[in-house]
């Protein structure tokens, strides 16, 4: 089994926190999410991973150690491609193609998903989706009665399903895919300007492949800073009932309340504060006589004398006395 992860956006909608570190590497829940995301999906595929594939933009030496690290923590081979041209969905994955072999789950690096399943490898293909209420800004798919997905419609503009396309999807032969994807490019078939996976999955599925819908528990997006507070703050609260550690033993919590779930990184500083609910500090930050709620604190950062909720501070930035829901890039420092 291989999986192949596209993170090579540019995550505008996460600035000032992706001016710095590219959005799959902010972390959940004292994880990076792309970390999170190849975790949960190997714990799935109910079969070893032998390579990990991310498809990124030219990150930089440090980003690319960091991704070989995650690979390596499930067990796998990682392997760096480039996306050096946003052509869409389907050009991203061929990017990886060396690794468009076997068995093959692709997954797209901005959403997380919560599921009590082990993938069924004897199907041709399975695509992972979610019922939604508007799917107006998703791929969704169309099922027959047997179950089976009929259609791929991408952002419909009229509703045709409101079974939304999650990001994930599983394929039996990665050779086929391969081949698939490259039609597209040789024949220069686009669909809103950009080659679309859709069109490949609907010209296999004319061809005969079977795709079955793959139901998750909860979808989790990670597509702007509201968001990824919400889903850290519903990854503690699952990560609590799986009665996993949240608290390193090297935090140093003096005259403070924590309020779970809360993850504390190695090295946190607590002092004459509450801390909590639903908050996750990196390792060596600092908190002093402050509350904070709802918000992701990044490693090294500082806040002093502040009210902080549904907040995203980034690394080594500082936050004084400014009770405000905020969103503060790496190294910046706020005082009021």
């Amino acid at each position: 089994m291989r999986i192949i992860v596209p993170m090579a956006g540019m995550g505008k909608r996460m600035r000032p926190h992706t001016l710095t570190v590219p959005k799959p590497l902010i972390p959940v829940a004292g994880k990076p999410i792309v970390q999170r995301l190849v975790e949960d999906i190997a714990k799935v595929c109910g079969e070893p991973v032998q390579e990990v594939a991310f498809i990124i933009g030219r990150f930089g030496a440090e980003v690319e150690k960091s991704l070989i690290k995650i690979a390596e923590s499930v067990g796998a081979q990682g392997t760096i491609h480039y996306q050096d041209e946003p052509l869409g969905t389907a050009h991203a994955i061929l990017c990886a193609q060396s690794a468009l072999t076997g068995p093959v789950v692709v997954a797209f690096a901005d959403t997380l998903f919560k599921a009590d399943f082990t993938l069924d490898t004897n199907v041709p293909g399975t695509i992972w989706v979610q019922k939604v209420e508007d799917p107006k800004p998703f791929g969704v798919v169309k099922l027959n009665e047997q179950g089976q997905i009929t259609d791929f419609v991408e952002k419909p503009t009229e509703f045709v399903s409101d079974l939304a396309i999650i990001g994930i999807y599983y394929f039996q032969d990665g050779e086929y895919l391969r081949q698939e994807l490259q039609y597209l490019l040789d024949n220069d078939i686009k669909d809103k300007g950009e080659f679309q996976l859709t069109n490949a999955l609907e010209n296999m599925k004319n061809k005969g492949t079977t795709f079955v819908p793959g139901r998750v528990t909860e979808w989790l997006d990670c597509g702007n800073k509201d968001a990824t507070v919400y889903t850290n703050q519903r990854y503690l609260e699952y990560l609590q009932e799986r009665g996993e550690p949240l608290v390193a033993e090297s935090a140093k919590v003096t005259n403070s309340v924590l309020i779970p779930p809360v993850y504390i990184g190695e090295g946190v500083v607590i002092t004459d504060s509450v801390v909590g609910p639903h908050v996750s500090l990196g390792s060596q930050s600092n908190v002093r006589s402050s509350v904070v709620s709802n918000s992701i604190v990044q490693q090294s950062a500082t806040v002093l004398h502040a009210n902080v909720t549904n907040s995203m501070i980034g690394n080594f930035a500082t936050v004084a006395s400014t009770p405000q829901d905020l969103s503060l890039g790496d190294y910046n420092t706020l005082r009021v």
